[in-house]
């Protein structure tokens, strides 16, 4: 409403604006040719008196009588002398000035019919009165046509303002109230429901977009949330039950120092297990939290690569399988160190352990349209393409790789740390065999060298 109402005063300041300025325009016009005239009438009497401005007068009757132009010589007293006008009008008093009167019309075919018109008048010095002027009623009409034009349309700026404001507020507020009765159904029934589109893409089906979005990523973390305290529980359960079983039937066994001691590693060894478990569970969430980035600094790919190999080229040498690097020289990223490396190393290892024996390894860094690029690749027996996906949630793992030690946290961290660096993770088809790529940004320094 305050934009209607800034709206309307712009629209009538400019109605105006062009009323006054058209009726002041064509009104100088009028009185600069009233004063023309009356010049001239002036200049004759003064050549030759009342009988010259007289015969002038006449003059100017005879000539065009229905042109539209008054004139009046008048005496001392207001008697007409000789003119087109009858009497002297009542509005035209004092010695000189303009004014503004309703007389009849000079045209004989509309007896009766008054109208407007605009003079100027003045006292000769024998005492007589001289009155030129001119018939305006074609301005005062078309004055009149700007000024119910501006009502109408003010009138009509108004009402299309309201019938606006109101289809607005309506769509607005029924709009509001599909987020509010959806907002009400999540917190009756959960996380399933979503505020319904209405197709026409606009700002409102744009948001409800966004909060559908948002409702979808909170489903699904919470769905996370679940899975992972469902996979604790079952990976706990294990350890703990085998740590229960032993310590019992310790307790009720005679005691042996050799039998003890057997009890007492494999409990430690247990515990190692969940001890290792819950600090990945740590490590990833401050991952997550972006805190690391403090850390960052520019870092060389190839040489992580490079000592990744390194570490586990004796693991590899006991499958026999063949671990090697490829690299094309430095290649500087930004980015933490230690979490590039962990990154890297649990990709290795996983390549080295679920790898055929005898078989190959490769690590590649590269640059691939502006991204640095590190690939691990091996030729064992893959993941299927529609476990692409889910082997980065927590605590999953496939069902060939359950026989294996481990907790399936080691590719839900290389997700983490592909995160936080703003850099995206591929699985793809080795043939055999599988391929996994880390792309990250490249640092700047690139262009002229490590900035340490």
């Amino acid at each position: 409403m305050l934009s209607i109402a800034i709206f309307g005063a712009v629209v009538i300041g400019l109605f105006g604006y062009v009323y006054w300025s058209t009726t002041t325009f064509v009104l100088s016009q009028s009185d600069s040719a009233i004063a023309a005239m009356r010049d001239n009438l002036r200049k004759a009497y003064d050549l030759g008196g009342r009988d010259a401005l007289a015969r002038a007068i006449a003059d100017r009757v005879a000539a065009s009588p229905l042109h539209g132009d008054i004139y009046l010589l008048a005496d001392a007293n207001g008697a007409a002398i000789v003119g087109n006008l009858n009497t002297w009008p009542s509005e035209a008093r004092g010695a000189e000035g303009w004014a503004a009167f309703s007389a009849a019309a000079l045209n004989p075919k509309s007896p009766g019919e008054q109208s407007l018109f605009r003079a100027h008048w003045q006292t000769l010095p024998q005492g007589d009165r001289l009155l030129v002027g001119r018939d305006v009623s074609d301005l005062d009409r078309f004055a009149h046509e700007i000024y119910w034009a501006l009502a109408f349309t003010l009138v009509l700026l108004f009402v299309l303002a309201g019938v606006a404001s109101i289809s607005v507020t309506r769509r607005t507020v029924g709009r509001i109230e599909a987020i509010n009765a959806t907002s009400r159904n999540i917190m009756d029934s959960g996380l399933g429901k979503r505020i319904p589109l209405r197709g026409t893409h606009d700002e409102w089906d744009q948001l409800a977009q966004n909060l559908n979005s948002m409702l979808e990523r909170i489903e699904a973390l919470m769905g996370e949330v679940k899975q992972v305290s469902d996979n604790v529980a079952h990976d706990l359960r294990t350890p703990l039950t085998r740590m229960r079983g032993r310590l019992e039937k310790a307790a009720m066994g005679l005691r042996s120092p050799d039998r003890d001691e057997a009890v007492i590693n494999s409990t430690i060894a247990d515990l190692d297990d969940v001890l290792r478990m819950f600090s990945s569970l740590t490590r990833i969430s401050q991952i997550e939290s972006a805190a690391k980035m403090a850390d960052f600094r520019s870092v060389d790919l190839s040489r992580i690569a490079t000592e990744v190999v390194e570490l586990f080229d004796a693991a590899a040498e006991v499958k026999n399988i063949r671990l090697s690097v490829v690299t094309r020289g430095p290649l500087w990223i930004t980015g933490d160190r230690d979490l590039l490396f962990d990154a890297v190393a649990n990709l290795v290892d996983n390549a080295v352990k679920y790898g055929k024996d005898a078989g190959e390894v490769t690590v590649t860094v590269n640059e691939r349209d502006r991204l640095a690029v590190v690939a691990i690749a091996d030729d064992g027996p893959g993941i299927p393409p529609q476990e692409h996906q889910n082997v980065f949630r927590r605590f999953y793992r496939l069902e060939s790789s359950r026989c294996t030690p481990g907790n399936g946290l080691g590719l839900s961290l290389v997700a983490a740390v592909v995160r936080l660096h703003g850099a995206s993770i591929a699985l793809l088809d080795n043939a055999p065999g599988l391929k996994i790529e880390i792309r990250l940004p490249l640092s700047q320094s690139n262009a002229w060298g490590p900035n340490l």
